[in-house]
């Protein structure tokens, strides 16, 4: 598929502070997944979304963890704290997240239902530490009937930051670069 002439909006989900990474808990500067994004932002020069949720989540990993699996067992949907003004402007939406629990955190799920996105097409992206897309995939097309969902991009969290070439290839694929 040739997405290079699409306007294109990069919307994700990314969690500063301390994380897991490689089979410890490490303090990150900028999360995982802001580091993809800003890579796809700079082969493509779309617009950027940073999801936020106006209740931050907690600075210690593993009490985020239980928010998370609380928030997704009870389907909640976080407010959040901004919002695309002009989302039928674009064509494609670059999402990213994550992987938190097998699918993406529960203020990805507000924001997907926050919009009509009937015939745009999607392109899901996730940070993981083994567990890949999970059924991501599969939530963000049952959330978005209507739209084209693009085979995700998975990136292990430990090589975000040196994902460049992953990153390129992918957008390769798709037209983009």
């Amino acid at each position: 598929m040739n997405l290079k002439d699409k306007k294109c909006l990069i919307a994700y989900f990314s969690r500063k502070g301390t994380n897991y990474v490689s089979r410890r808990i490490v303090d990150l500067p900028i999360g995982n997944t802001e580091v993809v994004a800003k890579m796809i932002q700079e082969v493509t020069g779309s617009d950027m979304l940073h999801i936020e949720a106006v209740k931050s989540y907690p600075k210690d990993y593993t009490e985020t963890t239980e928010v998370a699996q609380d928030e997704l067992r009870a389907n909640v949907r976080p407010e959040l704290t901004n919002h695309v003004e002009n989302m039928d402007s674009y064509d494609v939406i670059f999402l990213g997240y994550p992987n938190w629990w097998g699918t993406m955190p529960m203020p990805v799920f507000t924001f997907l239902e926050e919009y009509n996105f009937s015939g745009k097409t999607i392109v899901p992206f996730c940070t993981h530490e083994g567990s890949g897309l999970g059924h991501s995939e599969k939530d963000i097309a049952k959330l978005c009937p209507e739209a084209t969902v693009l085979k995700g991009l998975a990136i292990h969290g430990t090589s975000a930051a040196s994902a460049k070439t992953n990153v390129s290839n992918w957008l390769d694929k798709m037209g983009i670069s």
